[in-house]
């Protein structure tokens, strides 16, 4: 006899949703990211569970809708390294500091890559303009006040724009290999610490840090010295950790900072227990040897390897060479270091 609705245990209820969200799946998801999207909508079916309040619903939706569409407007470009600029929207065009961040944009373009801003005025217009429209993102937020589209980006369709800050955050640093601060005003300022937070727990992946300003300028020497006095001198940070950003007023010396951190890395990812640093080419026995003496300190056991692609990668950039180490996941300070060394490998002291 036909069980009863009523009479369905919790169990019997799971099971059949379960079935049902495979079928639709089946229908729907077909591809190598069925399972994930089942699982996506298992989330739903408990939001709905929960009785949830709208607010929180629309929030969600909202916030999944515009990660969505910007994951759409990048995926084209995923091949062509990206740097995000940040700075203030007020900077007029006459300001040193605009100029700076023009001429850092066009050596970066010149360079291959492409820029990423907020869209707006200031130096976030300095950077469009120096990378030109072809060649920039924009990522805009809307705001009451202040915020507008600049000219360069405005209808291009790589202008992505947000409600939320939170997405907008992520896409910043999900989309780039690189990131460079001009002075601002508060939001450049969160948006600093948040690159340095993210990347110093190893929620994010290393990538070189930039903060650059006019000729003799003084606002991130001002910056550090906050961070060195308040922050280093009373433990909150290590001193490692004033390793992952680099200070300069020479739009040339900061593009070549970004440049020269993939000049022999080109990524890493977690396989397992192991932290695997995958390169462009192997390096030299001398420096393999100099990295495991040096930099001891970042393993938790074993030592520095170099290996070829793991089977647990699942043929990520087979061609490249790897070293294998069991990093401690959290000297990422140290480990910044360790990239800059294995970076200089093979270089000669006049190319330094």
């Amino acid at each position: 006899m036909a069980t009863l609705p009523s009479e369905q245990t919790d169990a019997e209820r799971r099971r059949e949703r379960t079935e049902e969200i495979k079928r639709f799946g089946q229908r729907f998801f077909q591809g190598a990211n069925q399972d994930l999207l089942e699982e996506m909508l298992v989330t739903l079916c408990r939001l709905a569970r929960d009785e949830t309040n709208r607010g929180d619903v629309k929030l969600l939706n909202r916030a999944l809708a515009e990660l969505r569409y910007a994951i759409k407007v990048f995926v084209p470009y995923h091949e062509i390294p990206k740097i995000s600029i940040f700075g203030s929207s007020r900077t007029p065009e006459t300001h040193p500091d605009y100029q700076q961040a023009v001429l850092f944009a066009r050596r970066m373009r010149e360079s291959g890559w492409m820029v990423i801003t907020g869209a707006g005025d200031g130096i976030m217009k300095a950077g469009h303009g120096g990378a030109g429209r072809e060649a920039s993102f924009g990522v805009a937020i809307r705001l009451p006040f202040e915020q507008k589209t600049n000219p360069i980006i405005a209808d291009d369709a790589k202008l992505v724009s947000f409600k939320y800050f939170f997405t907008r955050k992520l896409v910043f640093m999900k989309e780039a290999a690189a990131v460079a601060l001009f002075p601002g005003g508060f939001g450049t300022l969160d948006e600093g610490f948040e690159a340095v937070t993210l990347i110093q727990t190893g929620k994010a992946p290393l990538v070189p840090i930039v903060m650059v300003e006019q000729p003799g300028g003084t606002y991130w020497l001002q910056w550090r010295a906050y961070v060195a006095a308040e922050l280093l001198r009373n433990g909150m940070i290590n001193n490692e950790d004033m390793h992952l950003f680099k200070i300069t007023d020479d739009a040339d010396v900061a593009a070549r900072e970004v440049l020269r951190f993939y000049r022999v890395y080109h990524s890493m990812r977690y396989v397992g227990d192991e932290l695997i640093l995958r390169l462009h080419r192997r390096i030299s026995e001398a420096t393999l040897a100099r990295i495991n003496t040096e930099f001891a300190a970042i393993l938790a056991a074993g030592q520095i390897e170099q290996i070829d692609i793991l089977p647990a990668e699942n043929g990520e950039f087979p061609a490249l060479p790897r070293l294998k180490l069991r990093f401690d996941r959290k000297s990422l300070g140290l480990l910044r270091r360790c990239i800059d060394v294995i970076n200089g490998d093979g270089e000669t002291p006049a190319g330094r």
